[in-house]
């Protein structure tokens, strides 16, 4: 009887679901809080470099992750493809997470040396070049744009504040390091360390 009044009764029937997603998210989440596993920094993981820091600014700035996911899920046709299984580990430095959930081009977690810096260069100014079928836009700007330094300071400052070990002497000199550097430069070098943690292992 207590069922069918709540499933005849809308917006209790709505506040039920509410309750129950709630108290089902935060049996899935909140351990993860307080498991080391996800919270330890896999073993050889480094802070991206100031270059590589902007590069993964204008990657997200160019909607790349709309496209591409970084994250290997442990499925067998994805490991095959991409490699080891992503692991929490390797992302703890990373703020926001650009694992997305859509894969209109492949995943990028192992793409870091997997080809050369000239593949990549060629692949971005234009990709029917180096993969024929290839739908993802051209992005010729990329070799002309420099990158401006005023700000890199501040980006890894703010990525310190939230974890990140980056020292002083890093962020004295994250604008010299970046200053007057082509955007394509600081995408490719963030490009070629995706994964890298986890090959070398």
């Amino acid at each position: 009887m207590k069922h069918e009044t709540i499933e005849k009764n809308l917006p209790l029937m709505v506040v039920m679901i509410v309750i129950a997603l709630s108290w089902a998210g935060l049996a899935e989440i909140v351990p993860l809080f307080f498991d080391k596993n996800t919270q330890q920094p896999a073993e050889g993981l480094k802070p991206l470099t100031a270059l590589q820091v902007e590069g993964r600014d204008i990657y997200m700035r160019e909607g790349c992750a709309v496209c591409h996911t970084q994250m290997v899920r442990p499925f067998r046709a994805e490991t095959e493809r991409y490699g080891p299984p992503s692991t929490s580990g390797e992302h703890v430095y990373e703020h926001p997470f650009l694992w997305g959930s859509k894969r209109t081009g492949p995943d990028l977690a192992r793409v870091g040396g997997r080809y050369s810096d000239e593949w990549h260069r060629a692949h971005l100014y234009n990709p029917r070049d180096v993969v024929p079928e290839s739908v993802m836009p051209s992005y010729p700007w990329l070799f002309e744009d420099k990158v401006d330094g005023r700000d890199t300071p501040n980006k890894l400052k703010a990525l310190r504040m939230v974890g990140v070990p980056y020292t002083d002497e890093d962020i004295e000199g994250a604008k010299d390091a970046v200053d007057g550097v082509t955007e394509i430069e600081a995408l490719v070098a963030y490009l070629q360390q995706l994964g890298t943690v986890v090959t070398k292992r």
